[in-house]
């Protein structure tokens, strides 16, 4: 009987915790609808913020935990004077579709990328990568050379980190499947107010920009997909940029690297500086009170780093 009845409850507790990730996705949806366009790459869309004249090309590729709102609170509007700025949510994340895929989760992003830059008509782009981002913006710049012009990378990773940290306990156990698909549907219940939280930290030493939660409709994350969608990127990172990392030498474009000393969420040392040293057209642009959000902080600088690369002859 006790059998019976502590069945019935977590049978229970699991169709309330379903009901509720519906409801909180449909108000997710409501609060922070897509704001962009969509485009179809290879049968899956991608959702699209667009911005500035028919100038240089720019493709801004946001991090984990993400989508491409991130950039419209400081960066993008530095850069939509002087250039033509697409700025695409990753597979999986804001509201675009995403591909399945059991491995080579980098190269199927950067693919879907570059199918945008064919679909769009635009020629080889400055791609601008934070954090997740810049491993990304890397692969692109690795597997469709003849797409980048340049690469301004922002706090981003690049090496597998070893023993050095690792991804939160919360995506080992959301991306597998069956198991995962369970466990996101509670991501609604404690996800916002662990995230809203965690902003500080994110942001140190800089202060967190007021409404950013809303503003860069963080609240999407905790829809299901988008958190299992997620957790496979951050799973897979380590072992993809292990393999990634031994193709950097093969980098013939200029590369711009923003990182900040007081970063707490990836140390410098392992990314950016290991970077440095191992491709052979890296600018190091050290910020010595900067963290992990340097297109915040740093917006104007960045902007002026992407005209360069812009303005530089190929």
């Amino acid at each position: 009987m006790l059998t019976l009845l502590i069945s019935v409850l977590l049978a229970g507790g699991a169709v309330g915790a379903c009901v509720h990730s519906s409801i909180y996705t449909a108000r997710a949806k409501d609060n922070h609808p897509p704001v962009g366009e969509t485009v179809e790459v290879d049968g899956h869309r991608l959702h699209v913020l667009t911005a500035g004249p028919d100038g240089p090309p720019v493709l801004m590729i946001h991090g984990a935990s993400a989508n491409a709102r991130e950039f419209t609170l400081n960066l993008m509007p530095q850069l939509s004077d002087r250039f033509r700025v697409l700025a695409p949510d990753r597979p999986g994340h804001g509201y675009s579709e995403r591909p399945e895929t059991e491995g080579a989760i980098l190269a199927m992003q950067a693919r879907q990328l570059a199918g945008l830059l064919d679909v769009s008509e635009t020629g080889p782009v400055i791609v601008v990568g934070h954090s997740y981002g810049g491993a990304v913006a890397l692969r692109l710049a690795l597997d469709h050379p003849d797409k980048v012009r340049g690469l301004v990378l922002l706090a981003p990773v690049t090496h597998d980190w070893g023993d050095n940290g690792g991804t939160a306990w919360y995506n080992d156990i959301a991306a597998p499947p069956i198991v995962g698909h369970a466990f996101a549907q509670l991501a609604p219940l404690a996800g916002p107010g662990a995230a809203r939280s965690g902003m500080a930290s994110v942001f140190h030493p800089a202060p967190v920009p007021e409404n950013y939660y809303d503003e860069a409709a963080i609240g999407l994350l905790f829809r299901p997909a988008a958190f299992r969608a997620n957790a496979r990127d951050m799973v897979a990172l380590r072992r993809e940029l292990a393999a990634q990392e031994t193709r950097y030498e093969e980098l013939d474009m200029p590369v711009i690297v923003f990182s900040g000393a007081k970063d707490t969420v990836l140390k410098p040392q392992l990314h950016a500086r290991r970077l440095e040293k191992q491709a052979t057209n890296v600018e190091l642009v050290k910020l010595p009170d900067g963290g992990h959000m340097p297109h915040h902080e740093h917006a104007a600088q960045i902007a002026d780093a992407v005209a360069q690369l812009a303005s530089a002859r190929n």
